[in-house]
């Protein structure tokens, strides 16, 4: 891999319409040494008319192998995913085909070119019992949205390709044209007056999405190869998050409803006590994530709030 502080690298991000593929796009389009190709399976380009943009459907090979052929990238950054944990037990197929086969594809051409790959996993291939978790900990996924992720981890193990996962858990923060994430939802539903209900039960450090995409660069600039697990400085419930929010924001707390995760009635199962533990990233990538008030701060100056 060309190395990121001397030469221009060719980034190809697949997935660029999402949460984390349009920071990710944003990001190393502003940084003058990249040349980035953005790609998701959407027609119409979300990003402005200087991004160059093209259309792919990761679950076919003949496209995969095309796109990543003509453009020759250095590094292509995977932030496709089926992620609807509930709907990943219905539409499974449709899940592997995405988490699973489109891996393998993006691999085949990464491998043909020496193109590296930085592929973006979750806590959800451990099985919530004794987190938070570090690298070394043993997993066990207990739905088959997790199942397919540890299997996209273990193609990339396999397939000769130079490569960097980043697990992580809980994304939040903006774009201008993803759907709202949970920080967003809970802001608007409180100031609707809206009641809602939040988990006492399930523990995780939020990842703001500012921080995973400095890890993703870190790991192009730092040349990281292996699994790093990466999240926020705090393990808190996903209550204990909502009342940080509904008190940063001066919303009414007791609109929070408590619940337990088995009263949701979801479909697949969760991981209770999870979230990653981040010092490995933090000794060997520099990543420092943000507190959560410093990332509320830069969400509600931007939300004009």
């Amino acid at each position: 891999m060309l190395n990121y502080d001397l030469f221009k690298n060719k980034i190809l991000v697949i997935g660029a319409s999402g949460l984390l593929g349009q920071r990710t796009v944003n990001y190393f389009v502003q940084e003058k040494a990249n040349d980035v190709l953005a790609a998701s399976f959407e027609a119409k380009s979300i990003f402005d008319s200087k991004i160059n943009y093209s259309q792919l459907d990761i679950t076919k090979r003949d496209d995969v192998k095309n796109l990543v052929t003509d453009f020759c990238p250095d590094v292509i950054i995977n932030c496709a995913a089926f992620t609807n944990v509930d709907l990943a037990e219905i539409e499974r197929e449709l899940c592997w085909k995405i988490n699973v086969r489109g891996v393998e594809y993006l691999s085949e051409a990464a491998r043909f070119l020496d193109s590296s790959i930085i592929h973006i996993s979750t806590d959800y291939v451990f099985d919530g019992t004794k987190g938070p978790y570090s690298e070394i900990d043993k997993v066990n996924p207990i739905g088959y949205y997790a199942r397919t992720k540890l299997a996209s981890e273990n193609v990339l193990k396999i397939s000769g390709v130079s490569h960097l996962i980043l697990r992580t858990n809980v994304l939040y923060g903006l774009t201008n044209n993803a759907r709202s994430d949970f920080v967003q939802w809970v802001v608007s539903s409180l100031k609707a007056k809206k009641e809602i209900r939040i988990v006492t039960d399930q523990i995780n450090n939020p990842t703001y999405i500012d921080d995973l995409v400095s890890a993703i660069a870190s790991g192009i600039k730092f040349k990281k190869s292996g699994i790093y697990h990466t999240g926020g400085r705090e393990f808190l419930s996903r209550y204990q998050f909502t009342l940080r929010i509904a008190k940063f924001f001066n919303l009414d707390e007791s609109l929070i409803i408590p619940i337990t995760t088995s009263q949701l009635g979801q479909v697949a199962k969760r991981p209770l006590k999870s979230g990653l533990v981040t010092i490995k990233a933090e000794s060997e990538m520099g990543f420092k994530p943000l507190s959560i008030e410093e990332t509320f701060t830069i969400m509600k100056r931007k939300l004009k709030l």
